[in-house]
């Protein structure tokens, strides 16, 4: 077939790499004049890992990331609101945390046609008559047999399935962001967290190496709402940095040099749900069609699992309508299942509601242990949470090093 890929995040990457190996003739289209990273660091998890493993990935993105084993929460006092284990969930389960860059430069070298994705091309629309895409200049490219929107929260060909859009809707909080070289973080191996009630919330993600520097980086993210994130100032940062040293006081010598907004990048959410996500012969995917809080940080996990079931579908099936739906129905419970928990947490942690606080830092933790909420929990936390492509779903960590074997000295 012909194939349309718009947008070369994860989603995207992932789809051009699967597609060009199953034989199609793929055109990747980007709106950047260059190919790059864009985003956080981030928490890659079991379904995820799986999905690169089969790429033939997996023991690079070790070596490139840092494995996390826990998740840690608490109050400004210290006092833990959760801590949630991978290896309750089974003793070789794991996260990866890995910066942004260092995924998207491990797929791109992957994909053999990289040096030829048409960058500086921003396609604005897509004609069902025709099977063409249309840039903002009113070029027509095509037609393809089939086009892939992988355009991100804020897609713009997500119209393109008609009627198919039933939520959009901007989160009202938001966060800004950093890299911090932290080589000796006391933590290595635990995402963590401070709460302080559902106004102010700090985490730090270990996320390994990061291309072109070096040493071992950390995330730092800090939640604001999302009208202060869009003004957010030289004196947002004076203040953010005063309720760091509050919350955190331990945090505060790392976060000491920042001075300046544009040291920061803002992160402004969206709550994206589709009816279904194709229309004629196009689909969409990523980002573009399920974006959700972070709290879960499922976004890249998902773009991958995507791109997996989307190339299975159409290997299973030689009808494109029948593989579209086929995709549908392969994705279709696992997307619903973090899509309705995503908006159920976020005001938990994220909110104007005290009282909601006091009901997270009283609840979390024992609810965590009780033997019927812990696995479920575990199971959500892990990408798993109606996922049922098991032989995707489950990667032993020995393998996963195993794939790495000659670079973990890169991986600490």
């Amino acid at each position: 077939m012909k194939v349309a890929i718009v947008g070369y995040g994860t989603a995207g990457q992932a789809s051009a790499i699967l597609l060009s190996a199953q034989g199609h003739d793929v055109t990747v289209f980007e709106r950047s004049p260059t190919l790059g990273p864009v985003g956080a660091g981030f928490l890659l998890q079991p379904t995820g890992i799986a999905v690169l493993d089969r790429l033939g990935l997996a023991g690079q993105a070790m070596a490139l990331g840092q494995r996390i084993d826990e998740l840690h929460g608490a109050t400004p006092r210290g006092r833990p609101v959760m801590a949630m284990r991978y290896r309750d969930r089974r003793a070789d389960c794991f996260g990866l945390g890995m910066t942004r860059g260092a995924l998207f430069e491990l797929l791109r070298e992957a994909h053999p046609e990289a040096a030829h994705v048409r960058t500086g091309v921003f396609i604005a629309g897509y004609d069902a008559a025709t099977r063409s895409v249309i840039d903002a200049d009113g070029v027509s490219h095509g037609p393809f047999d089939l086009t892939i929107a992988a355009d991100g929260a804020h897609s713009v060909l997500r119209v393109g399935c008609e009627n198919q859009v039933s939520r959009e809707a901007l989160y009202p909080w938001g966060a800004v962001w950093c890299l911090l070289r932290i080589d000796d973080w006391a933590s290595p191996t635990h995402l963590r967290q401070r709460y302080a009630g559902t106004r102010a919330m700090i985490g730090m993600l270990p996320v390994g190496t990061r291309p072109g520097h070096d040493g071992r980086w950390v995330t730092f993210y800090f939640s604001l709402p999302g009208t202060v994130v869009d003004v957010f100032d030289d004196l947002a940062v004076v203040a953010m940095k005063a309720t760091v040293a509050e919350i955190w006081p331990e945090l505060a010598p790392h976060i000491a040099h920042l001075a300046h907004a544009e040291q920061l990048n803002r992160a402004r959410y969206r709550d994206v749900v589709l009816r279904q996500p194709h229309h004629g012969r196009l689909v969409v995917i990523g980002d573009a069609a399920h974006a959700m809080s972070p709290q879960l940080g499922q976004g890249v996990n998902m773009a991958l699992l995507d791109a997996a079931a989307l190339a299975d579908a159409l290997r299973d099936h030689q009808d494109i309508d029948r593989a579209l739906d086929a995709y549908r129905r392969r994705r279709h419970a696992h997307v619903r299942i973090y899509q309705r928990m995503s908006r159920w947490l976020t005001p938990l942690f994220q909110s104007d509601r005290t009282v909601l606080g006091w009901c997270r830092d009283a609840l979390f933790g024992p609810l965590g242990r009780m033997p019927g909420a812990r696995g479920p929990m575990l199971s959500i936390l892990t990408g798993e949470a109606g996922h049922a492509a098991e032989p995707y779903s489950r990667v032993r960590a020995d393998s996963v090093y195993a794939l790495g074997e000659g670079e973990q000295g890169r991986s600490g």
